[in-house]
């Protein structure tokens, strides 16, 4: 039969042909390291958790909440981004919560998106980036990543040539995968084109808190004017170590903000009441745990950094997220970052995220993610420096090394 129009849409999954591999594997016997999928090991710090299981108890909030957030979580949120970013915002028409950032993401491309509109967007980029507009009718531009020149060459010749002119613009600094950092003047540059052109800002800053240098990553939403034109979504899951909480936020433009409202009380009924219970402890809490979560991150990066390239592996260091975006060995770049991951698994018992899951230009590249602790980390590098000291002839029954061009 043939498949429906908007799945038609979408490519084969990249990542499932490597968890099938990795499953078949761990089915067999081998001890994967895994170091694919971003989904953090680190526990919920124990005051979350005690104030959801507190909550829990009154049959009250087990009633159905709503879609939009609990007035007190949508407080915090604007009281965080006071705080943090010094941006004042308006909890009852310029915050609503969402299921994590993802959800955020995908039903605000319903609520905005017309059949043809185009999308600029980075690539390589997180996959809900370009593919909740493609599923929403849209059409996607892809634009380099580098906070640099380059990318306001490649924003105004997107404008020049792009028909009909682009609804939107993707911002994700901290990168998802590729770890670049912003600094306020991009920002300042990006928001006055958006607002000489009309074109809507959203802005990914799911990493905010996971960064290693001196200087936090800043908001668009800093820059005078941008609520004008901007929305930018932020996640409870690496900051708090809560990915299966599924919490996050969608802040900004007021127009917007109702848009993705309305859209969503269609749809859902918004988190647990416990769960937005204990996300607005979290939220107004002293960022004790945000700093033991970002310590813990740094001490994974620096051992895999050194481990790695004792093993042959240069990657280099990232200055935020929980990602280093790693060149494939020049010896493996043919076959692609594809190939090379399903090698890592078959030859190093190591999982890692091909880079062409995040977008064509990113299949020189793989992710690795810091979902292990430093013991496996190390572990992993002694497996890939095995792996690296074999011989050529050894990869020929796995895959043909002239596959890729």
């Amino acid at each position: 039969m043939e498949e429906f129009h908007k799945v038609r849409r979408l490519p084969p999954y990249v990542f499932e042909q490597v968890n099938r591999l990795k499953a078949s594997a761990r089915a067999a016997g081998a001890d994967i390291i895994d170091l694919g999928m971003g989904n953090p090991d680190l526990p919920t710090p124990q005051s979350i958790v005690d104030k959801l299981c507190e909550v829990v108890q009154d049959p009250r909030t087990h009633r159905y909440s709503t879609s939009k957030g609990i007035p007190g979580l949508r407080k915090a949120q604007a009281r965080y981004y006071e705080r943090r970013f010094g941006v004042k915002l308006d909890p009852d028409a310029q915050v609503v919560a969402t299921l994590g950032s993802k959800e955020g993401f995908a039903n605000m491309a319903q609520a905005i998106t017309a059949p043809g509109d185009v999308v600029l967007c980075p690539n390589p980029t997180y996959p809900i980036h370009a593919f909740g507009f493609i599923m929403s009718g849209g059409v996607i531009r892809s634009m380099t990543v580098e906070p640099d020149d380059s990318f306001f060459y490649s924003l105004e010749r997107a404008v020049r040539h792009s028909i009909p002119k682009p609804l939107a613009l993707i911002l994700n600094y901290p990168s998802n995968p590729t770890a670049h950092v912003a600094d306020p003047d991009f920002y300042k540059d990006v928001v006055a084109f958006a607002r000489r052109h009309d074109i809507i800002i959203l802005s990914d800053l799911a990493y905010a808190e996971l960064y290693y240098c001196d200087t936090p990553p800043p908001s668009v939403l800093e820059v005078p004017g941008a609520i004008d034109v901007a929305v930018e979504f932020t996640s409870m899951s690496k900051t708090f170590s809560m990915p299966g909480w599924r919490m996050g936020f969608a802040v900004g433009n007021e127009r917007l903000i109702a848009a993705l409202s309305r859209v969503k009380s269609y749809l859902d009924y918004g988190a647990f009441t416990p769960i937005q219970v204990a996300a607005t402890t979290a939220l107004n809490g002293d960022g004790s745990e945000i700093e033991m979560v970002r310590d813990t991150y740094r001490r994974r990066r620096d051992v895999m950094v050194e481990s790695f390239a004792n093993a042959g592996w240069d990657v280099p260091a990232p200055q935020a997220t929980m990602f280093a975006w790693a060149p494939v060995p020049e010896r493996f770049r043919e076959i692609g970052s594809l190939e090379f991951s399903k090698l890592l698994i078959e030859k190093a018992d190591v999982a890692v995220a091909p880079g062409v899951g995040f977008g064509e230009y990113g299949d020189d590249y793989v992710r690795i993610a810091l979902v292990e602790n430093e013991h496996r980390i190390r572990q992993a590098a002694r497996n890939i420096k095995r792996f690296l000291a074999s011989k050529d002839e050894s990869m020929q029954n796995v895959v043909q090394l002239n596959t890729r061009r």
